[in-house]
């Protein structure tokens, strides 16, 4: 009886993360929590990385893992269904806090359904608005008592808008990107020092992967003449996994398919160049020094719309941050398999181009620290803690 009375004491924690980058948050987040609060306790939704450190899902996070304004539509009564369990779970559990994080399609309108609850929200990830729809912006006040941001110039942006919000630094830092082993990687799967490593990142939503895997596939076939050495590396989240194999068994060169994050990060010390698509795949490369070119294809409509919507000049973060095209974009029309196995080609073989960018993400990272020298996560969880005790 004393160990229930000192369970309902703990204080309870419903967390949410929709893909599998907010998993991984999520759970670094979960980590730095226990660290300040040994007791604490946690429901909500999550994949793999937080479901290990005990969170049991309401339901499997790869519901949620859907991206693009057309792509969206056919699973619209879907999501509904879910966005109506996540709602009755929280009514029903009543925790201290509601944190959500990133994924604003379905977490935003989780904070507004649960508003007149009285369950302090945090919201963990800002919604990009100041690249594109700034008008949302003022839909937000009410809808959190906390927003975290990992972008140092977000914090004056939703200042502007008499929005307050905590920087507390970017989690692509304690990523580990950094950290890999070439020389481990070469010899786990044969790869001779002679061999070019090429990292293909398309996404990983299973709505992003039709969209760039056909055009990587006939690029290499293109960049194969040219660099005959070339060894595909396709790192892949469980989500996509068997979607990727399946889409890749008629490519020319068969890809090494890497689904272990020590893996990722071995092969990102160890790789030539990347493709990748846009997003904080482009922040993890930048991290680890592998030169780049950012590319992406969504539906056309989809295409058309964000164009007369967005509002910032570039698309990759690294070129956001840097303030200047430090790697190459090609997007949508751009993006074929000609000018991409042209472009790899010269970042492979062109130190000096590389060098270039390698300059460039050492600054951008620098930007990215948390205030206090503390870990990102640590930093976010602090954030909580605080409002948790303010409350309690």
């Amino acid at each position: 009886m004393k160990q229930d009375n000192a369970d309902a004491k703990a204080p309870l924690v419903w967390i949410a993360a929709g893909e599998a980058s907010g998993d991984v948050l999520g759970a670094r987040l979960m980590t730095a929590l226990r660290k300040q609060l040994p007791d604490v306790r946690f429901a909500g939704i999550g994949g793999a990385h937080m479901s290990a450190l005990g969170l049991t899902s309401l339901f499997p996070m790869k519901d949620l893992a859907v991206m693009g304004l057309v792509e969206i539509l056919p699973r619209l009564r879907s999501l509904s269904r879910r966005l109506d369990m996540a709602v009755c779970d929280v009514q029903e559990k009543m925790p201290d806090v509601v944190v959500t994080i990133d994924s604003p399609g379905f977490m935003l309108r989780l904070l507004r359904r649960i508003s007149g609850t009285g369950i302090p929200r945090i919201h963990y990830v800002a919604p990009q608005v100041w690249a594109w729809r700034e008008h949302r912006v003022k839909k937000f006040p009410g809808l959190w008592e906390k927003l975290l941001v990992l972008l140092p110039f977000e914090k004056k942006f939703f200042a502007r808008h008499g929005l307050n919000s905590c920087f507390v630094g970017h989690p692509v830092l304690q990523s580990g990107a950094d950290k890999g082993d070439a020389a481990r990687f070469r010899k786990r799967y044969g790869i001779t020092p002679e061999q070019k490593i090429l990292i293909l990142m398309p996404g990983s939503r299973k709505s992003e992967i039709p969209k760039l895997l056909p055009v990587f596939g006939k690029m290499l076939h293109l960049l194969q003449e040219k660099i005959p050495s070339i060894v595909p590396v396709l790192p892949v989240s469980p989500v996509v996994a068997e979607k990727v194999l399946e889409q890749t068994r008629d490519w020319p060169i068969q890809p090494l398919l890497i689904r272990d994050v020590e893996d990722k990060h071995d092969a990102f010390k160890a790789a030539d160049a990347a493709l990748t698509k846009s997003g904080t795949s482009t922040l993890e490369l930048a991290l680890a020094g592998v030169p780049m070119a950012v590319t992406y294809r969504v539906n056309p409509v989809t295409a058309a719309i964000a164009r007369r919507l967005i509002r910032v000049r570039w698309v990759a973060m690294v070129n956001i941050l840097a303030d200047r095209m430090l790697v190459p974009e090609l997007l949508q029309e751009d993006c074929r398999p000609d000018r991409l196995a042209a472009l790899t080609e010269r970042l492979i073989t062109d130190p000096v181009a590389a060098n270039a960018q390698r300059t460039g993400f050492s600054e951008i990272m620098k930007q990215l620290e948390a205030p206090d020298q503390q870990e990102p996560a640590e930093a976010a969880a602090t954030e909580i803690v605080q409002l948790l005790k303010k409350i309690r």
